[in-house]
């Protein structure tokens, strides 16, 4: 196979012949099977808009069969810059390599440009951090986000740089294999402390900005939950608990709906946990106060790596708002 960079526009070009173990493939197999460095969905986007050739024909089928000792070629036109523009901001990098980079993102930031914010957002930061080593992903230079947290939930959170990254990492979430693991702060202690949540989640019929559990319709959702810690003392009992929640699925608010839905909800979250808890202190109400989010932390991020399969684990200490909101417990 021959590889030729145009220096100048940045475009390269790939060039093989049919072998006779390739012979009778599709062609977008047959290339995938010989251009490592592209994946099958962008080769079969390629194909379908006049990048490839057999023999100087074009060829805009990803299905058309090759024939032993065809020439195939593949133009690859360079990446275009990202339609967000970078935004330099620090960010706090855990680890990163020609393929991934895992950070732990802060409250507050929100991870893709949407109406209401338009820039400032983690795709700017990684797009000015990452710049040139974003090899492109769909064609445009941007990062691979596979996965997303809330505005307000802070933690771990791994993006793709290359079309096979980003491939791989989205495989190994649709599969889930991927492990995940958050703590919150819930009102409460669930009984048992240890245990699932199963119930679909979607968007609630009574308030559309919520998501809810459904009776029906809706995505399946699976938490798992173990209480860590109890909070506080009353004479009911531990006011609120420490929770590990760890996803079998990746549904939208899912620890948020979940926690909720079996009557402990986060500590903060302004959609599912709205009110002020009767006989807490002074201390507590400033503390939840002063946090100003759901006490959502996502601390544990497991998975493979795309380049040689190994396992990779990152973890994430509490951030100081959560921990002076655990702190204000213990005076209570």
């Amino acid at each position: 196979m021959t590889k030729v960079a145009d220096k100048q526009s940045g475009a390269v070009r790939h060039g093989l012949t049919v072998s006779a173990d390739m012979a009778g493939a599709r062609l977008d197999q047959a290339l995938a099977a010989a251009i490592d460095t592209l994946s099958r969905s962008r080769l079969k986007a390629l194909i379908e808009t006049n990048c490839v050739s057999v023999d100087g024909r074009t060829i805009v089928e990803p299905s058309f069969r090759v024939k032993r000792g065809q020439a195939l070629a593949v133009d690859v036109p360079a990446a275009v810059p990202a339609m967000p523009v970078g935004q330099a901001m620090d960010l706090d990098i855990l680890f990163e390599d020609e393929d991934v980079i895992v950070f732990d993102k802060p409250a507050g930031l929100v991870v893709h440009p949407a109406p209401g914010h338009p820039d400032r957002t983690l795709v700017n930061a990684l797009i000015a951090h990452c710049g040139e080593s974003l090899t492109g992903i769909g064609g445009e230079r941007r990062p691979g986000i596979v996965h997303r947290l809330d505005k307000d939930t802070s933690g771990l959170m791994v993006a793709a740089k290359t079309a096979l990254a980003h491939e791989s990492l989205t495989g190994q979430f649709a599969s889930r294999s991927i492990g995940r693991a958050y703590q919150a702060v819930v009102w409460g202690v669930p009984a048992p402390p240890q245990g699932e949540i199963r119930g679909n989640i979607g968007r609630s019929p009574r308030n559309r900005k919520k998501m809810a559990v459904l009776q029906r319709g809706g995505k399946e959702a699976l938490t798992m939950y173990m209480v860590r810690q109890s909070l506080g003392k009353s004479v009911g009992g531990p006011v609120a608990s420490l929770v590990e929640c760890r996803l079998a699925t990746g549904r939208t608010h899912q620890i948020r709906v979940h926690m909720a839905h079996l009557g402990h909800p986060v500590t903060g979250d302004p959609l599912y946990s709205r009110g002020r808890r009767a006989g807490l202190t002074p201390a507590i109400d400033e503390a939840v106060a002063q946090l100003g989010r759901q006490a959502l932390h996502a601390w544990r991020l497991e998975f493979a790596h795309p380049k040689d399969g190994s396992r990779r684990a990152f973890e994430s200490e509490l951030p100081p708002d959560i921990i002076f909101l655990l702190r204000s417990f213990e005076l209570f």
